[in-house]
């Protein structure tokens, strides 16, 4: 049975790394010793290396340990072989390309749909979906597909800002992005707030967290959806 965490950010203003999901994550994993990280999302700045001791010093607290799938010469076997999954964030253009170099995206998705419980933050949220058409970040890199994990059957958009009434900007709002994307595709679009996430048990899915989520629907009015609501039937 699937078991999963979509969270649309790993830290909240003022808080530590995962500090507000810590919680949420010790009953997530409670059957791990020892999750996989897959820190391949970020770009720059810090390194494999680096990115996985800040999530295993997260996952320290709660008595879990972590491993980086770079640290392994067989990505795959790593990926099998693992007790819980976690993919952090970054640009999501180059988490799918590395996914896919490394020849593991289908792999990654048939192991989380055969139960081994997973946790995705921002790009490692984005794969969740469909597809990872509806990220905000720049398409630094190339990938050969922006087929995702598929482990729900709709997409997001991490990190969604509603527009500020008061701002003089006059570009883009990711309310007008998702319309774009709209005008090509009818896939649903689930805009997740900074503090909520999704819990995916089986054929399950539902909001959780502190915020309202923002649901788009091809040439339909975007609606507000409450905490603890139920998008198990979004198609």
């Amino acid at each position: 049975m699937k078991s999963i965490i979509i969270a649309s950010t790993s830290t909240l203003h003022e808080g530590s790394y995962l500090e507000y999901l810590l919680h949420t994550l010790q009953v997530h994993f409670k059957n791990c010793k020892s999750i996989l990280f897959i820190p391949f999302a970020r770009p720059g700045g810090i390194s494999h290396n680096e990115y996985t001791e800040k999530a295993a010093q997260a996952f320290a607290t709660i008595n879990i340990s972590v491993k980086g799938i770079h640290e392994f010469e067989n990505p795959a076997e790593a990926i099998k072989n693992a007790e819980g999954i976690f993919t952090g964030g970054g640009n999501t253009f180059l988490l799918v390309t590395q996914l896919y170099k490394h020849n593991i995206m289908q792999l990654l998705s048939e192991t989380v749909k055969n139960g081994t419980p997973y946790l995705g933050t921002s790009a490692g949220s984005n794969i969740c979906g469909l597809s990872m058409q509806t990220t905000n970040d720049m398409p630094i890199v190339y990938p050969p597909s922006f087929q995702t994990l598929g482990l729900i059957p709709f997409n997001l958009n991490p990190h969604y800002l509603d527009p500020d009434l008061q701002s003089k900007h006059m570009g883009e709002t990711r309310e007008t992005r998702i319309k774009e994307f709209h005008a090509f595709n009818s896939i649903p679009v689930l805009g997740l707030r900074e503090g909520s996430w999704l819990e995916v048990k089986g054929n399950k899915i539902i909001l959780k967290g502190s915020l309202t989520a923002r649901l788009f629907k091809q040439n339909q009015n975007p609606i507000e959806l409450e905490t603890e609501s139920d998008l198990s039937d979004l198609k």
